[in-house]
């Protein structure tokens, strides 16, 4: 019949055109090819660009011009990384091949968020001249997830996964890296500044992208988990037959297993001292210089340009509430996602997903659970940093801490407020008026922000009087479920391995999975303007 002739042909891959089709030209990637993904990854990083297609078609892409006509490039955060790696081999002729299979290394409800972490059980390795690069690149979107990422390091065989651990120090981390959140997250360095500081930018389930700095959003857990740092792997292709065009056909690629690779270590995991054992992992020492430093203060030691930890505290200050107000413009982008999508007019589901951090369909695309814990654990971060900077400068004499001026917390505080002052968001009320909201609102609504995607945008943004909720639809069901997640919303923690699947009776009660009764500490100002007379010696206000 006509029409299966038609569905047959629909079926069958597009032929690729010139500018489309994938070939192979240099048998493995050298120093150069390295040198120029971390300048192409650099470059938009710091573009001005916040999709993954409009990345990609951005001026910093000098490759953009040689793209198929429409050619449309998305992906979240776990297929980012790939999209990057793979799309500047195909434009520079370079061998890839990836995993396109995991299994559990032990039980688990999702292989994302497995204990035991996972294996590799099958990889796709790419040939030249005779496939399309977009449609590798769709089939590489279906296979590769977070769980792809969650590798112990030392596991290199019998298929080796894409990645490998990398070593903290400046040869092995910088632009192009990988950093995996074991809450199911995946971030790509753009750059390290001269002080140790990683800038990333990250993609989400809406293809938007944000640019942050690393910080202990970005947890530690056992080794299973395989979270941290990860460079990808050296590929060589062997055995190819060159042709007239200077392009390789045929043979296959092999992965450098660990031990060949210069840059592998297992140091983030286990420390720099005497290895434990994996189940002592968190006993592993981070020492410098004969001192002993919390992980994320060794991390940004070891990447300043000067070997030793230093904290400006003025301008860490301005740095945390720059990258906090750009955390709420990226929060802005995804409300508003959901919002026009009109996901909150729909009737709220009988329960919550099985785990609300990590599920699919609508509850996956437009909720923000986990990028609004991200977002409290940034805006802590900052209230921690200033105590802390306090605390060193009272006591006086900190080797780490370098500040020439005579009012440490008066610099601090006017700094805080000249940032957070330039800094608003706005959002369309259900009534169609608009509301602007102030750094300082966040502050003072940031566990009030509703993560759930069917209650109003009001509840989005955490209104809090009665005038700005008057214009909000929810009824007495929505408005129960809002009132019922407040515990869930005063969590940090991104419990990827609780089951949350509650029914509205069930989480008015306290328990397991239902978070915890109060949020935490992130008023920066108040404790700055309390603190505003210590000096060194001097500890007023604590």
């Amino acid at each position: 019949m006509l029409w299966v002739a038609l569905l047959l042909v629909a079926l069958l891959p597009r032929p690729a055109a010139a500018d489309a089709l994938y070939v192979i030209r240099a048998d493995h990637w050298s120093a150069e090819d390295e040198r120029g993904y971390r300048e192409f990854v650099q470059a938009l990083g710091e573009a001005n660009c916040h999709a993954v297609n409009e990345c990609l078609h951005d001026p910093a892409n000098k490759f953009r011009a040689s793209d198929p006509p429409g050619a449309v490039f998305d992906a979240d955060c776990a297929d980012f990384a790939y999209l990057l790696r793979f799309y500047y081999a195909w434009k520079r002729g370079l061998p890839f091949s990836y995993a396109d299979g995991v299994a559990a290394r032990g039980a688990t409800t999702d292989i994302r968020y497995s204990p035991d972490g996972n294996r590799v059980t099958s990889r796709r390795q790419l040939t030249s001249g005779t496939q399309n690069a977009l449609d590798i690149i769709s089939s590489m979107r279906d296979a590769v997830s977070s769980a792809t990422y969650r590798i112990h390091p030392d596991l290199d065989g019998p298929l080796a996964p894409d990645l490998y651990s990398a070593a903290i120090d400046l040869r092995s981390i910088g632009p192009g890296t990988l950093i995996y959140d074991p809450n199911g997250h995946v971030a790509v360095v753009y750059r390290v500044d001269p002080d140790g500081r990683i800038r990333f930018f990250d993609s989400h389930t809406d293809y938007s992208l944000a640019r942050s700095i690393y910080d202990p959003r970005f947890t530690r857990v056992a080794p299973a988990a395989g979270a941290g740092f990860k460079n990808w792997r050296p590929q060589t292709l062997v055995g190819a037959s060159p042709a007239a065009d200077g392009t390789l056909h045929g043979g296959h690629i092999e992965l450098a297993p660990n031990a060949k690779i210069a840059g592998f270590s297992t140091e983030q995991f286990f420390g720099n001292g005497p290895r434990p054992a994996d189940a002592a992992w968190a006993n592993g020492a981070f020492t410098l210089n004969g001192e002993k430093l919390d992980y994320y203060d060794y991390v940004r030691a070891k990447l300043s340009v000067s070997g030793e930890l230093q904290f400006d505290p003025v301008k860490e200050v301005h740095e945390l509430a720059i990258s906090n107000c750009a955390d709420l413009q990226y929060r802005m982008q995804a409300v508003d996602i959901a919002t026009a999508a009109g996901i909150q007019n729909r009737p709220e589901p009988d329960r919550l997903p099985s785990n609300i951090y990590g599920t699919d369909g609508d509850w996956e695309t437009f909720s923000t659970p986990s990028r609004d814990a991200r977002l409290k654990t940034a805006f802590k971060s900052l209230r921690d940093a200033a105590e802390r900077f306090v605390i060193m400068y009272v006591r006086g004499g900190d080797p780490h801490l370098h500040y020439l001026g005579d009012d440490m917390v008066g610099d601090m505080l006017a700094t805080y407020q000249r940032d957070t002052q330039a800094c608003a968001v706005h959002y369309t009320r259900s009534d169609g008026s608009v509301v602007t909201l102030t750094y300082e609102d966040a502050v003072k609504r940031m566990f009030a922000l509703s993560f759930d995607p069917y209650q109003c945008v009001e509840r989005r943004w955490g209104a809090l009087d009665a005038a700005e909720l008057s214009t909000c639809r929810d009824g007495p069901v929505k408005q129960a479920w809002y009132a019922a997640e407040q515990r869930l919303r005063n969590q940090l923690d991104r419990t990827y391995d609780t089951r949350m699947d509650f029914t509205l009776a069930e989480l008015k009660t306290p328990g397991d999975g239902k978070g915890v009764e109060t949020a935490p500490d992130i008023d920066v100002l108040a404790f700055l303007n309390r603190v505003r007379d210590a000096r060194p010696g001097r500890s007023a206000g604590f």
